[in-house]
């Protein structure tokens, strides 16, 4: 029986988790009954069951039922103190599973008009994250991202703010929602500003379209990181290219299959972009709606695409150096992550729990 490192106890850094989707299922059921939100039943019946709902993207009609549940449980966040609990209950679970730093994407104008506002969301937002990160001693900044479905010029408005609050926890800018809708190229003007004012650019591409979506994030958003990037693996060239100039990929293996990216856990190409030299930091994405958090990924890649505990820390490392932490942050994490490969092992890979 072969005896392996508990995933949970091995330092990351987590740098894919949308804001709404990092809630706790029981959260969520507890702030609809609060505000008299009835969600989708879809929703509702999965997760009293302790399920995730039935999803499948990969067809626009998918990716609509797939928002619409996402939008119902925004919906649920009405209230300052709705935000810091989210906040608050989002760290909690990432040190549980290992995490020493979380940068937490949001688009802020999804929760303006109950906040008060644009700047007021996002403020309000920032300072949850600012005192969690202070009670917990989690490392926690924000990605600012864009919505694709919007006009661009939403994406530069966007892009200005989160320039104006970079130096209190604003540390990247993205671009979300269903990659098939708005070309790259469209929004190259608020990544520009985004760069221009020191954050990072992290674009999703490569998850519902193919390469191409990552070469537009290459070549049109002058991506740091991409937001998933799987669909890399089809392309040598590009797989090559990622290496090469070290652009990581927010891999977030659960979430491809639950939405119909790939069939099975082992069809995600880990082995394939690994092996290519191209950097990955796992994330969960949305585990209110996947059902499975951040320690999760990595066992997923030790289970069904058989990485060593080294190769598991080599994945930790590439996330914390691909994070926007501060160095004295990533040299501990770098560390701990050399620590816990001298621990001895002590459990068997066979009773991993995935979920």
């Amino acid at each position: 029986m072969e005896r392996v490192r508990d995933v949970s106890e091995l330092p990351k850094a987590h740098l894919h988790l949308h804001f709404t989707g990092s809630m706790r299922p029981a959260t969520l059921l507890e702030l609809a009954d609060k505000y008299g939100v009835r969600l989708p039943e879809a929703l509702t019946d999965a997760l009293t069951r302790g399920e995730s709902p039935k999803l499948r993207a990969t067809d626009e009609r998918g990716w609509f039922r797939f928002q619409r549940l996402y939008d119902a449980a925004r919906s649920c966040l009405q209230q300052p103190e709705d935000i810091q609990r989210l906040v608050r209950e989002a760290a909690e679970e990432d040190i549980r599973d290992g995490s020493g730093w979380l940068e937490i994407q949001v688009d802020p104008t999804s929760y303006a008009p109950r906040l008060g506002g644009l700047i007021p969301a996002l403020e309000i937002i920032l300072d949850a994250v600012e005192t969690a990160s202070r009670e917990t001693e989690l490392g926690m900044r924000v990605l600012v991202a864009a919505n694709r479905m919007k006009h661009p010029l939403d994406a530069r408005t966007l892009a200005r703010l989160a320039v104006r609050y970079a130096d209190l926890g604003v540390v990247g800018f993205g671009l979300s929602n269903d990659e098939r809708r708005g070309m790259a190229r469209d929004f190259d003007r608020a990544f520009h500003i985004a760069r221009e004012g020191g954050l990072l650019s992290a674009p999703h591409g490569g998850e519902l379209t193919g390469p191409a979506s990552v070469r537009d994030c290459l070549d049109d958003l002058d991506a740091h990181r991409i937001g998933h990037g799987v669909r890399a693996a089809e392309d040598p060239r590009l797989l090559k290219r990622l290496a090469d100039r070290g652009v990581t990929c927010e891999v977030c293996p659960a979430s491809n299959v639950a939405l119909g990216v790939y069939a099975k856990p082992e069809d995600v190409p880990l082995r394939t972009l690994f092996e290519a030299g191209v950097p990955m930091a796992l994330g969960a994405d949305d585990p209110l709606l996947f059902g499975s958090r951040l320690a999760a990924q990595y066992e997923i890649a030790r289970r069904y695409h058989g990485f060593s505990d080294e190769e598991l820390a080599e994945l930790a490392r590439q996330s914390v150096r691909a994070s926007a932490a501060p160095e004295e942050t990533k040299k501990r994490l770098l560390a701990d992550v050399d620590d816990w490969l001298v621990r001895p092992a002590v459990r068997s890979a066979r009773t991993a729990d995935t979920a």
